[in-house]
């Protein structure tokens, strides 16, 4: 079981960039992490996952500017935007899913409270 909180949102111009960073309790070497995010009055969705093995998957909305990657010594999962948009603005969470990774979200058992991500000029 692991607890998950999440960091580095804030506010951002357009075309600029934020890290995001999320810090789990315990070991995260065999779960598969994601990134969601939620904007008001709409679903929530995911942005991009990564597996035990590193592999990526980024959805299509974020590719060639999202960059989602772990490192699980430190426990930690990171999210880098860049190119950021008005559209992106929502607020995200950080999820886990032992073992393998699915495309379904009620598979990611393990949330974390979010941090928002506003982009405004």
């Amino acid at each position: 079981q692991v607890q998950l909180v999440e960091s580095g949102g804030g506010l951002a111009q357009p075309g600029g960039s934020l890290r995001l960073s999320c810090a789990a309790s315990g070991d995260i070497g065999s779960y598969c992490m994601a990134w969601f995010r939620q904007a008001p009055g709409k679903e929530r969705e995911e942005v991009a996952q990564i597996d035990t093995d590193g592999r990526t998957h980024p959805a299509d909305f974020v590719k060639g500017r999202f960059t989602i990657s772990r490192d699980n010594a430190k426990n930690t999962l990171y999210l880098q935007m860049d190119s950021l948009n008005t559209e992106d603005t929502a607020m995200y969470y950080c999820a886990a899913e032992f073992g393998i990774c699915t495309t379904r979200i009620e598979d990611f058992g393990y949330w974390g409270q979010g941090t928002q991500v506003t982009v405004s000029s």
